[in-house]
């Protein structure tokens, strides 16, 4: 493995809030973002605050605040949501056989709260050849 592919393995704590402390987690959230979050909905393409952002920097889940993508890993997909190429690092995204919509996709949640973060596509940039489609 290159260094441009090459993920970090994490230090952050990954153990599941607790039932009250995830109930005061999601007391912050407005209520789109815990339909998409918590429900696992889909947040509108092309709408989304995070589609245009180019800073460097770090995309951290909405819910507990674990760090999960870079920002120099992020990519134009043209899909209408901030797509990346990679976690930030190994552990943070567990993926999730998802069969709505009369479809298989591979929904990616956040290893430690378990909020909704998108799905994984087969058509992203090389290396490697995913995509990760943030909805939120």
């Amino acid at each position: 493995m290159n260094d441009d592919t090459m993920m970090l393995v994490t230090n952050f704590d990954l153990t599941p809030p607790t039932d009250e402390q995830l109930a005061e987690l999601a007391s912050d959230l407005e209520d789109d973002e815990r339909r998409v979050l918590l429900e696992h909905g889909t947040e509108a393409p092309f709408c989304g605050v995070f589609l245009d952002e180019k800073r460097d920097g770090v995309f951290t889940c909405r819910l507990c605040g674990l760090p999960l993508f870079n920002g120099g890993a992020k990519f134009e997909s043209g899909t209408g949501w901030p797509s990346f190429t990679s976690p930030f690092a190994e552990g943070h995204l567990e993926t999730i056989r998802d069969t709505s919509y009369g479809m298989v996709r591979t929904e990616i949640v956040c290893a430690r709260c378990g909020g909704h973060q998108g799905h994984v596509f087969p058509d992203g940039p090389p290396p490697p050849a995913s995509a990760i489609a943030s909805t939120r």
